[in-house]
């Protein structure tokens, strides 16, 4: 939910991991396959809200949610829908660049969705949420991280992306070298590391999709209880 890597691997390919900073008392249930109507989606479900940070489906689309969009903002007493709710609704859609262009998105917090979609040739879209105005970007299909606003500066922000960098220079780009550095990499600060510890705001876990051929391989580990849970599935025998 709060920093998010990209990693482009050719063709439709590409590795997705999404680090969750959350209270250490909000639950989530497990990735699993849901049926969202005439669309299967398969995403790690959180208890409070029902939505979820990340997912994938027979959309042929993965997405991801950061909280925040450009700064960090002062949040209200209530917003009308869940940001989480939002990602469920757009992996479930047909044309979802028409349906961020069309979505109204008042009343819901600020948030930075980016979204991996290969109906027809890999597209990486970014769609920045400020509470009032709505960016969307079509992005070159490179290697990027994002942190989260509501937690990481500006100056973290710049921090991270020059650790990425190195670490790709320095590392190779597969599922498990990109999921070492989301658990480990860092200077030793647990306030800003990629997997930090502010007592209770912590990680509490990472969830990685990679994207091969038409098979989707989900990982998801629990940092609080170091339990690791698997699922591979076919994009067309989901249909």
């Amino acid at each position: 939910m709060c920093t998010v890597s990209f990693i482009y691997k050719g063709k439709t390919d590409f590795i997705l991991t999404s680090n969750r900073d959350e209270s250490i008392s909000r639950k989530t249930v497990i990735p699993k396959l849901y049926d969202e109507g005439s669309v299967l989606a398969v995403y790690p479900k959180d208890m409070v809200a029902g939505g979820t940070w990340i997912g994938a489906s027979s959309q042929k689309r993965v997405l991801c949610l950061l909280n925040g969009a450009f700064e960090k903002h002062t949040r209200e007493a209530s917003y009308k829908k869940s940001r989480g709710v939002i990602v469920k609704e757009l992996l479930a859609v047909v044309d979802v660049e028409q349906e961020i262009r069309d979505y109204n998105f008042n009343h819901i917090e600020p948030f930075t969705l980016v979204v991996a979609d290969w109906n027809v040739e890999l597209k990486l879209i970014e769609l920045i949420w400020d509470g009032a105005n709505v960016q969307i970007t079509n992005l070159p299909l490179k290697s990027k991280i994002w942190s989260s606003s509501t937690l990481y500066n500006n100056d973290i922000k710049v921090l991270r992306e020059k650790w990425f960098s190195e670490f790709l220079s320095q590392n190779g780009s597969s599922k498990d070298e990109l999921f070492y550095f989301h658990e480990y990499y860092g200077m030793g600060d647990s306030m800003l590391d990629m997997k930090i510890d502010r007592g209770l705001l912590k990680t509490v876990s990472i969830t990685q999709y990679e994207k091969e051929g038409e098979n989707v391989w989900v990982v998801y580990k629990d940092l609080l209880s170091t339990e690791l849970s698997y699922i591979q599935f076919n994009i067309n025998k989901m249909n």
